[in-house]
């Protein structure tokens, strides 16, 4: 699966100090996982994204941008 939009997380990481594996265990994925959505390729599942949003306390749309 190819993604069509860009995102921040790896901003949003890197504004906390935390590295792949830290937002990894936060999110309950594989550090694998991260690196993925972080390189845009793997589109987050809804409820991935949900989970990324409120542990960052902002909207999807602020985080994922098409």
């Amino acid at each position: 699966m190819t993604s069509e939009f860009v995102n921040r997380l790896k901003v949003f990481r890197a504004e906390r100090d935390w590295t792949q594996a830290d937002l990894a265990d936060r999110l309950g994925v594989s550090r694998q996982t991260v690196q993925a959505l972080e390189k845009g390729r793997y589109d987050p599942s809804l409820p991935l994204a949900f989970r990324i949003s409120r542990l960052f306390g902002q909207p999807i749309e602020a985080i994922f941008i098409a």
